[in-house]
């Protein structure tokens, strides 16, 4: 599948501390008088290197409900993806649906103020996915399959952007049944997935078994693309208790550490051995499906400093906005995605670095594109839409 350049048109000391002075030995040189002249044939000093301005960006929060200003891309949307019993089908992983595919829609249900769709979302998911022991949901529903649910593990990012479509449906249509059952979520999240107060901070781990410590001989082990920033600003409506400011602040730093040179991306999976940050045994070192959505989840926040999105901005002007997939241990491409809609990614990191306008392909899904690479591609215009106007214009 040709890779449509979605984001061709986006680019047109502290002083040290004062100690005593003592004379100079006397036949120690006098230093240079500093007002006297320049000798002649002395080189012209280097002017000091220029740095570049730091991001300005808003990272209040923002509701949801009905900031989706284009209701064509969501009819599109869910007429491919979503069926009448609201079950929301990947099409390039076997058909089958999990928590993520799931949150991902409900949240652009609120988007486009979609009631009678989130409901049905939201009902599919409580009777198919709802079936642990506990406040979270198992991960992976296959129609091929009875029971459909055959690894009752959670993700974490699936329940995390649930307890948001959840606790923003809440408070747009003021259903107080929903922020409860966000804050159901949110709050077990916190209980069972979340390490506070290690030596990194408050640590996200990826599902509730598989990646602790006590799991794994490099763990623990985390994604950080399920750190979902923009969904920790909003879940302290419903949670407050929670430390999601702790999170978002450890999800940079993990982000920090693991950039060995200005332009290292992150890694899918990232071990924290010893609390030192590394790529993970067993995974590809590479920057790949995963952690495309680190920029988009840091767009849509609006956090994060221009050396943190310098990587991903890097990649974008390698790819001319299309993005790849990257071996993180010598920067090499390896892979495309092979889909339009992760370009909008491309495009959103542009806007918010260097104030690319939107290129008019980011207002129309690509009809070939699978479900994964269109629900990137309406979030990122999502958050453009919410935060950064001036690229739209």
């Amino acid at each position: 599948m040709r890779v449509a350049l979605l984001a061709l048109c986006v680019f047109a000391a502290l002083a040290a501390p004062a100690r005593a002075q003592q004379p100079a030995p006397a036949e120690e040189p006098q230093a240079a008088d500093p007002a006297a002249p320049p000798a002649a044939d002395a080189p012209p000093a280097p002017a000091p290197a220029k740095k570049p301005p730091r991001l300005v960006l808003d990272a209040r929060p923002i509701p949801l409900g009905g900031m989706l200003k284009t209701p064509g891309m969501w009819q599109a949307y869910k007429a491919r993806f979503v069926t009448d019993q609201g079950r929301v089908v990947d099409t390039g992983n076997n058909l089958i649906s999990h928590s993520e595919g799931q949150g991902y829609a409900m949240l652009l249900a609120v988007a486009a103020n979609d009631r009678p769709t989130f409901d049905r979302i939201w009902g599919w998911t409580r009777a198919n996915l709802m079936v642990r022991d506990d406040a979270l949901l198992a991960w992976r529903w296959e129609p091929a399959k009875r029971p459909g649910v055959a690894d009752m593990n959670d993700a974490s990012d699936g329940d995390l952007l649930i307890a948001w479509a959840l606790a923003e449906a809440g408070e747009f249509w003021n259903d107080m049944s929903y922020r409860t059952a966000g804050r159901r979520v949110a709050v077990e999240v916190a209980r069972k997935l979340v390490l506070f107060e290690t030596k990194l901070g408050a640590i996200l781990l990826p599902a509730v078994t598989g990646f602790h410590e006590n799991d794994r001989s490099d763990g623990p082990v985390v994604n950080l693309s399920y750190y979902v920033f923009p969904a920790f600003e909003r879940l302290n409506t419903v949670a407050p208790e929670v430390d999601w400011p702790g999170l978002t602040q450890t999800g940079l730093n993990l982000l920090d550490a693991s950039r060995t040179t200005p332009e290292t991306l992150p890694p899918e999976w990232m071990a924290l051995k010893n609390w030192n940050a590394k790529p993970a045994e067993g995974f590809p070192a590479q920057f790949s499906y995963n952690a495309v959505r680190v920029p988009l989840y840091m767009a849509w926040a609006g956090i994060g400093e221009r050396e943190q999105y310098e990587p991903f901005m890097a990649l974008v002007r390698k790819t001319r906005g299309a993005m790849a997939i990257i071996d993180v241990t010598n920067g090499v491409e390896v892979g495309k995605f092979g889909d339009a809609g992760i370009g909008a990614i491309g495009a959103l990191t542009a806007c918010v670095v260097e104030g690319s306008k939107a290129p008019s392909q980011l207002f129309m899904l690509s009809p070939s594109d699978n479900y994964y690479p269109a629900t990137l591609h309406i979030l990122s215009l999502i958050a453009m839409q919410m935060r950064y106007g001036s690229c739209l214009h």
